[in-house]
């Protein structure tokens, strides 16, 4: 295994590898003959992505990109992703991955807020990009991807030096905020080296063994999970990443066959899923060791280990820190939602709303920091251009993760529940104040109320509690006039919001409960107790949530 010096930069380390595992497997796609690129699948060596990615730094280099600038990646899961990013990297340019899903108004945000520089598009995705690029007030170039060798635009002010060092920015990943729009985690090169390391050195029954491991990863490369936590644990290791397009139950244990995967990567989503496919005689037949993921719903932990024979670790991690915590030396506790203990590097405390530890047993929020002497190595280095933001997360010198956890007598580590006002969906984490500021835009909305459901397959749902405006809660009795809103409703969410964030769940009120400040109350408008999707007059719109499909 590769280790990185505290001083060392993604570009450095690339070179390190592929000196060290040249002609081993690096990226893999799984065969897929439905897929419109690389149908056979394909596998890049070390060696061939050191090359490739060398061409395309001379391609930056030459248009005037370098150290300080930030490109945009919408090339969904596509092997070239990593290619373009370890390439960016190398320069000192920093790479803005963006979400596929997003709407126009989502992607003005992103364009605005990261001021990108420029962007490499998919072909399939101009037209999105050019939607989001319309709404927006600065206007960075664009390449399609499909066309990068022969049209790059050139940068709109030249680098004057191409030389990173560990704490340059290599990534802005952006992930919802509990008060409104999304917040630009900044990453530099030490963070994601050291996310690698520390995924790669658990021990226990995480073991990479020094031939390589194959690690079958779905996620989208726009999340941290991919794109740096697997990633760079395989590029350390001289194992490999295999990235499918996105996760298909019916699809997964063909791939992780075909593609001989030792490591697999899931959420609690993938998990449900895969228990629902019918029994088979092939539920054995793979070459897994360990599954490494979060939020397995504690009642099918032990039962999909036992059907398919290999044991599912338990992580937590986030954007602002992914050098992870893991439930993998025996014995484990299976679940328990258990996800390990505080370790060097990774000190954990549980503390009430005033900042004060609470007893083993007793539930408060997770407090983080790497050690007394540097609370913040390894971590995030801020959210961009939001510095009161970033202080208040590190308010007494702890990272205040928003994550509600039990300490146990053993000192391992239970999740309970999410502290900030967050929903998490098929493993997307979803704002609810980002909703709300949305759905109160619709000419007939007066108030509206967003909180998460549970869902039996996706974790949790989005449901909008919403007051009308008097003129449309008069006409709601008239026939029709309430599924026509419904529908009014629904196709307006879609228009403004990504499909995962729109409301799977409309229930209308006369009123939401406030303070005396107006804050709403959320808990108090259903009661202690009360499955809210049991309630008279909800309303399940899950069925309309459609993932778009790519123009062209």
């Amino acid at each position: 295994m590769l280790v990185p010096h505290e001083s060392a930069t993604i570009g450095g380390v690339l070179l390190e590898a592929a000196a060290a595992f040249g002609a081993r497997p690096l990226l893999v796609a799984p065969p897929n003959a439905a897929r419109g690129y690389d149908p056979e699948g394909r596998t890049i060596t070390y060696a061939q992505a050191a090359q490739a990615v060398q061409g395309l730094m001379d391609r930056y280099r030459e248009a005037g990109y370098g150290a300080g600038h930030r490109v945009a990646l919408l090339l969904e899961n596509r092997l070239e992703h990593m290619l373009h990013k370890l390439a960016m990297n190398a320069l000192g340019i920093c790479c803005v991955p963006v979400n596929p899903d997003y709407r126009p108004r989502e992607l003005a945000y992103l364009i605005d807020h990261a001021h990108v520089d420029l962007a490499v598009v998919l072909q399939s995705r101009q037209a999105d990009w050019q939607a989001g690029a319309r709404e927006a007030a600065w206007q960075p170039p664009a390449v399609v991807f499909e066309q990068f060798d022969a049209a790059l635009p050139p940068a709109p002010a030249p680098a004057t030096h191409w030389t990173p060092g560990a704490g340059t920015p290599a990534s802005i990943l952006y992930t919802s905020g509990t008060t409104g729009r999304p917040k630009g985690c900044v990453l530099s090169h030490r963070y994601e080296l050291a996310a690698g390391a520390y995924y790669a050195t658990r021990g226990g029954l995480v073991d990479f063994r020094p031939e390589g491991e194959r690690i079958y990863n779905p996620l989208p490369l726009f999340h941290v999970n991919a794109s740096i936590l697997s990633f760079y644990a395989a590029l350390l290791t001289g194992s490999c990443q295999i990235q499918t397009d996105r996760f298909q139950p019916t699809r997964w244990w063909q791939e992780v066959r075909d593609t001989r995967a030792t490591i697999v990567h899931y959420l609690g989503v993938i998990v449900q899923m895969l228990c629902a496919q019918p029994p088979s005689p092939g539920d054995t037949r793979h070459c897994v060791r360990f599954g490494m993921g979060a939020g397995v719903e504690p009642q099918l932990h032990a039962a999909f280990e036992e059907r398919f024979g290999f044991p599912l670790l338990e992580l937590w991690g986030m954007t602002e820190n992914v050098r992870i915590l893991v439930d993998c030396h025996p014995p484990r506790q299976v679940g328990t939602r258990a996800f390990g203990r505080s370790t060097p590097g990774i000190e954990v405390r549980v503390a009430d709303d005033a900042g004060a530890d609470v007893p083993d047993g007793t539930p408060g929020e997770m407090l983080i920091r790497h050690s007394a002497e540097a609370p913040r190595k390894d971590f995030f280095s801020g959210y961009l251009d939001d510095e009161a933001a970033t202080e208040a997360a590190w308010r007494g010198g702890w990272f205040h993760t928003g994550d509600v956890v039990v300490r146990d007598a053993t000192g391992m580590l239970h999740f309970v529940e999410r502290r900030k006002n967050i929903i998490r969906r098929s493993g997307e984490n979803i704002a609810a104040a980002d909703v709300e500021a949305w759905l109160v835009t619709h000419p007939d909305v007066d108030m509206a109320a967003v909180m998460a459901v549970p869902d039996e397959v996706r974790e949790e749902e989005v449901l909008a509690c919403i007051v009308l405006k008097p003129h449309a809660a008069q006409t709601l009795q008239k026939p029709g006039a309430e599924a026509a809103l419904l529908r009014s409703l629904f196709d307006h969410c879609s228009q403004g919001l990504a499909y995962f964030k729109a409301p799977g769940w409309i229930w209308f009120t006369g009123q939401i409960p406030t303070t005396g400040t107006q804050k709403i109350q959320k808990h108090g408008i259903f009661g202690a107790g009360v499955d809210p999707r049991t309630v008279a007059g909800m309303h399940d719109l899950r069925a309309w949530k459609k993932r778009r499909q790519a123009q062209g």
